[in-house]
């Protein structure tokens, strides 16, 4: 009887552990958990550039997946087994990632998502810092969207610590660099361990008087609803009607999880997708999301993003576009390209662009 009741007082102390353990991990997400402003200045530097009237310019974006979704990857969150790319493919992904922007950096403007700063699933290495080496030439710009202490999925590996953002590096110097929040409330308590997704806006002078506003997105992948999406959408419009209407030239790029309005796949290689793919459910953008003199722009003969359920396979991958630009009508258009890496070093491929201010 005696031993019975030791075996008996050890498992409730063991159980008594434990619920003491959650409950503390609990109180600590919710004690560290990042609450971002609806806007934040990220910066104001000092005498910044004025661009010429009728400038012509060009824009890469580019998801890069942290450095760890390469194309011998799969990831658990959308139906594949795996958490994170061996340490050595993850150094050999940056060297990829950053030759190719060091070789493209005669661009303007270079958007960047998922690029991490202090992530167990990217061992640690700041990316950001790194790309900011290689484009010396660029002005850089970091907002954070995902600052988490631990991810405790999936329970076998978890993916720990992550730190990460959206960057824009620029070749002239703006006026302010802004963050601001999109919505997006997952509740209690998945929102702890997920995404504070934003856009960040640069604004830069131009002669005339006018500004140029550079927004750089990455909007909600996995929202199975629709609302949170539908509500990040509507802030983006809403902010970039305003600037419009104020005169503004505005440009808008990145990942925005959404194919654009009428896209039509051209590339024959894979199984272009729209909807659903195991976790991933990618849906369009509706035509009338913009009033018609606004240009959406994408290049549907490349597709720009893959699916992550297995490795990825050129022949048989389902792949579609959600990288893409969006510019007002005081701007013209003369190219729009996706660059083909074969996802090599991301799951994303980059997209580049040249566009022309209007008098």
């Amino acid at each position: 009887m005696k031993t019975l009741k030791k075996l008996t007082g050890g498992l409730l102390l063991i159980i008594a552990l434990l619920i003491a353990g959650f409950i503390g991990f609990i109180v600590y997400a919710l004690i560290s958990d990042y609450k971002p402003d609806d806007s934040e200045l990220i910066s104001r530097p000092e005498n910044p550039s004025v661009l010429p009237d009728s400038s012509t310019l060009s824009l890469l974006t580019w998801n890069i997946g942290y450095a760890g979704l390469d194309n011998d990857m799969d990831f658990f969150y959308d139906g594949g087994t795996k958490v994170r790319t061996p340490e050595e493919k993850c150094l050999e992904n940056l060297s990829g990632i950053t030759d190719f922007l060091k070789n493209n950096d005669t661009i303007d403007f270079i958007l960047i998502q998922e690029i991490d700063r202090n992530s167990k699933r990217s061992y640690h290495i700041d990316e950001y810092a790194r790309t900011s080496e290689v484009l010396k030439d660029h002005k850089s710009f970091f907002a954070r969207n995902y600052d988490v202490f631990f991810v405790p999925t999936p329970p076998s590996n978890p993916m720990g610590k992550v730190l990460s953002g959206i960057a824009l590096y620029s070749k002239f110097i703006p006026e302010t660099s802004d963050r601001f929040s999109l919505p997006g409330d997952f509740g209690f308590p998945t929102q702890l361990f997920y995404l504070d997704r934003c856009f960040m806006v640069n604004r830069y002078k131009v002669e005339n008087g006018r500004e140029l506003v550079v927004i750089n997105t990455h909007n909600e992948a996995f929202d199975e609803g629709g609302e949170i999406r539908k509500a990040q959408m509507e802030k983006l419009r809403e902010f970039m009607l305003n600037e419009y209407n104020s005169g503004n030239y505005v440009i808008t790029g990145g990942d925005w999880n959404q194919y654009p309005p009428d896209f039509m796949p051209a590339f024959t290689r894979n199984k272009p997708f729209t909807g659903q793919i195991g976790n991933f459910n990618l849906v369009g953008i509706e035509p009338d999301f913009m009033p018609s003199d606004w240009l959406w722009l994408f290049d549907p003969s490349t597709p720009s993003v893959r699916t992550l359920m297995a490795a990825y396979d050129p022949e048989s991958t389902p792949t579609s576009i959600c990288d893409a630009y969006l510019i007002s009508p005081n701007i013209k258009s003369p190219s729009v390209k996706n660059v083909n890496l074969d996802f090599r070093n991301s799951d994303h491929n980059p997209v580049i662009i040249r566009v022309k201010l209007k008098d």
